[in-house]
């Protein structure tokens, strides 16, 4: 079977990691958290106190930073040089901030050729907010995967409450509003849906119903 190059895009909560992690596993691709890359970008900037309005150190540490990622079976570590991050970048601290991070042009320039790279020879899943729109504008499939904002909101507060956590539904649902709202308007790479993108809603789907669509979607291209 045809081995295709799949972008699946869409806002923040709607799952785009976890189905695009499940359908990869199902038929044998490579699965790029880009995402994932981006919150370690974040995180090396905080490692070394750089201010985000700092240019110039932003981008000596686009030219030194080695971010690296291993597939697993079940999930994707994350290095940044030698030291894997991939715990250290899901905190709230991360999420706050990588948003402003991933907005600046030259993060963007360093880790799109990153992720082009990887993409090469297809057989590969990345998700992210500008994969079909910049990232691989001819990618084989594009999938924008949305969800309510009352949708995603309910999934992540069920999430923290797993771990403990104790923010409120109320406060996840304005923080996601609030990220939809700086990804869909900043100046670089805005988070759109791509002219030729397929718009998939899964606000009452559960993991393995939306990867089951998203597997029926690339099985029908390859047809």
């Amino acid at each position: 079977m045809e081995r295709l190059t799949v972008a699946i895009d869409g806002p923040a909560g709607a799952g785009k990691s976890s189905a695009a992690r499940l359908v990869a596993k199902r038929l044998g691709y490579l699965y790029i958290d880009t995402g994932a890359m981006y919150r370690a970008f974040t995180w090396a900037m905080l490692q070394e106190k750089i201010d985000i309005e700092d240019e110039e150190a932003v981008r000596a540490l686009t030219e030194r930073v080695d971010i690296r990622l291993e597939p697993l079976e079940d999930k994707c570590r994350v290095f940044v040089g030698e030291t894997e991050v991939t715990d250290a970048i899901r905190t709230q601290d991360i999420s706050s901030r990588v948003s402003s991070v991933s907005a600046l042009a030259v993060v963007r320039e360093k880790l799109v050729q990153l992720q082009r790279n990887m993409a090469e020879g297809g057989g590969v899943i990345l998700d992210g907010r500008d994969i079909g729109t910049v990232v691989l504008p001819k990618a084989d499939l594009k999938i924008f995967l949305t969800a309510s904002v009352e949708s995603r909101a309910r999934r992540r507060y069920l999430e923290v409450q797993a771990k403990g956590g104790t923010e409120t539904l109320e406060d996840i649902a304005a923080s996601i509003a609030s990220r939809d709202d700086m990804d869909s308007h900043r100046a670089v790479s805005p988070l759109r849906q791509a002219d030729d993108a397929i718009l998939l809603d899964n606000s009452e789907l559960n993991l393995e119903e939306t990867a089951d669509a998203i597997t029926d979607l690339i099985q029908q291209r390859c047809r």
